[in-house]
């Protein structure tokens, strides 16, 4: 999620809506409606036979990439809304859609099958793996191929990480450490606490940011692309109602996407963590693409927004938000982090604060974070 002021103040005039491009740019949305009804009819024949290696492949794939195409079309669109309407009412905008997007897929994996009290700490997991390290890593090795050195804001980044590293530990490994919990699952009272204060301080947070510490989050020299690839064929209203066209089959296609991912975690015995990489994959990539392809145009200052505000975000607001659900389901989780994970985890926060603690980077720090993430693939796989 990236919760910054990347946006005008002043909402810009509402361009005449021209509907031949605008129908032209979503060859999505009826595929997607079309595999929606296709899983509403006969969702028997569809989810059977998994056992038969090709059928399970193509069922995965194509609930996967359709439900990934639709999460990439909602961030697209609320970051057109975020742009009609100005700040802070935008990042709010574009932070709940993506937010939701997260929430909604670790719960219906986490709700379907047996209980894995582990899952939603995997996918929190490989999330935060992907982007400080893999997306990250890949920014800064292709800004630095192609520009030598990029900067950004150091403010805005220790802003950041002044959040994450005390959040990222209180959640992911102090439970493993807390006096009669090694082994077993985290006190209800512990998560609890853990929510209610992750949740405020990231409110705290947000509102500095679009509020009294505007100036962290932006470049110190304003460029002039910002506006760059905003669409100019469409109003808020259009935006607002191609955002929520798209939520709904996200909403309805994860909670079938989750029977293929139990399939092979509970009757093929795969890793365990393997279906938390699913799911973080399809929560990273859609402003992942984005960020990277800023980083490449020379635009650090959006890449390190968009980076460290969706990990931010995710434990101050997904976090919270998985706690709840899972007290008011039934359904117990466990978020301390063991062994290897551990080490990657702790040396992934230790390597993000050296990497932004100069306000120009280089491709070689790239390249450390890379490694990291090769590393944690590995142990994926390899455990």
């Amino acid at each position: 999620m990236d919760p910054t002021p990347d946006f005008a103040d002043t909402p810009p005039p509402i361009p005449k809506i021209r509907w031949p491009s605008v129908v032209r740019g979503e060859k999505l949305l009826p595929v997607a409606y079309l595999t929606c009804v296709a899983f509403l009819v006969v969702p028997e024949a569809l989810l059977s036979g998994l056992e038969r290696t090709q059928w399970l492949i193509c069922v995965f794939a194509w609930l996967f990439l359709v439900v990934l195409g639709c999460a990439v079309a909602v961030v697209r669109h609320a970051e057109h809304l975020a742009h009609h309407l100005g700040e802070p009412r935008g990042t709010l905008i574009l932070t709940l859609a993506v937010t939701s997007i997260e929430v909604m897929s670790v719960t219906a994996v986490m709700l379907h099958g047996e209980n894995n009290p582990t899952l939603a700490r995997d996918t929190l997991f490989s999330v935060t793996m992907i982007v400080l390290n893999g997306m990250v890593g890949m920014s800064l090795l292709l800004g630095g191929f192609r520009h030598n050195e990029q900067s950004y804001n150091l403010q805005g980044a220790n802003a950041y990480l002044g959040l994450i590293v005390p959040l990222g530990v209180l959640a992911m490994v102090m439970p493993e450490f807390a006096r009669g919990t090694v082994g077993t699952l985290q006190r209800g009272s512990h998560q609890m606490f853990l929510a209610i204060f992750a949740f405020l301080l990231y409110g705290v947070f947000l509102f500095l940011q679009n509020r009294r510490l505007r100036g962290y989050f932006v470049e110190d020299a304003p460029p002039a692309q910002h506006t760059r690839g905003r669409a100019n064929d469409r109003g808020p209203g259009t935006s607002a109602a191609l955002l929520v066209a798209y939520l709904i089959p996200v909403v309805f296609l994860v909670d079938h996407l989750a029977v293929p991912i139990d399939y092979v975690l509970e009757t093929l015995h795969a890793p365990v963590a393997l279906g938390g990489l699913a799911m973080a994959i399809l929560v990273a990539t859609p402003e992942g693409i984005g960020a990277v392809r800023a980083a490449n145009r020379n635009e650090l200052q959006r890449s390190v927004n968009v980076f460290l505000g969706s990990v931010l975000s995710t434990i101050g607001l997904t976090i919270p938000a998985i706690l709840l659900i899972s007290r008011v389901t039934g359904h117990p989780i466990r978020l301390g982090l063991e062994h290897t994970d551990l080490v990657l985890f702790v040396l992934t926060l230790f390597m993000s604060v050296v990497t932004f603690s100069s306000p120009r980077t280089h491709l070689l720090q790239g390249a450390v974070h890379l490694v990291l993430f090769a590393t944690f693939i590995f142990f994926v796989f390899l455990p």
